[in-house]
């Protein structure tokens, strides 16, 4: 059953100007590290997780706030480099909320010119 569908866009030269502080306060260090390991995509990968993160929260049916913080929902890759959400603190507990059932997330995330789209279903299994 899904419980929740998200999706998001955004404009990758959004991130051009961010100062690192700035990038330190949304994005996890080893999504940081990612991003810097491809110098000349930084921005898009940058704003492939930021489009997760929103696309997750709106799939959670929820938002920014003081129930989830920015590092409550980031990004990492399995073994073969797919891209997978990780959820802590005020996500992981909404999500625990939506049902008593186990749950996967499905995340695709994708890249065309100057925009990046991210997609998150959530299925109770």
């Amino acid at each position: 059953m899904i419980l929740g569908i998200g999706i998001d866009l955004v404009e990758c030269d959004r991130f051009l100007d961010w100062s690192a502080f700035k990038k330190q306060r949304i994005f996890t260090k080893k999504e940081l590290e990612y991003a810097d390991t491809d110098n000349s995509n930084a921005e898009k990968h940058l704003a492939n997780f930021w489009a997760a993160r929103e696309a997750c929260l709106k799939a959670l049916g929820t938002g920014f706030g003081d129930e989830i913080a920015f590092s409550d929902v980031s990004v990492i890759h399995d073994e073969k480099g797919k891209p997978e959400l990780l959820l802590a603190g005020g996500a992981k507990t909404t999500l625990k909320n939506l049902t008593v059932e186990k749950t996967k997330i499905h995340l695709s995330l994708t890249d065309q010119g100057d925009y990046c789209v991210a997609m998150v279903v959530i299925e109770q299994l």
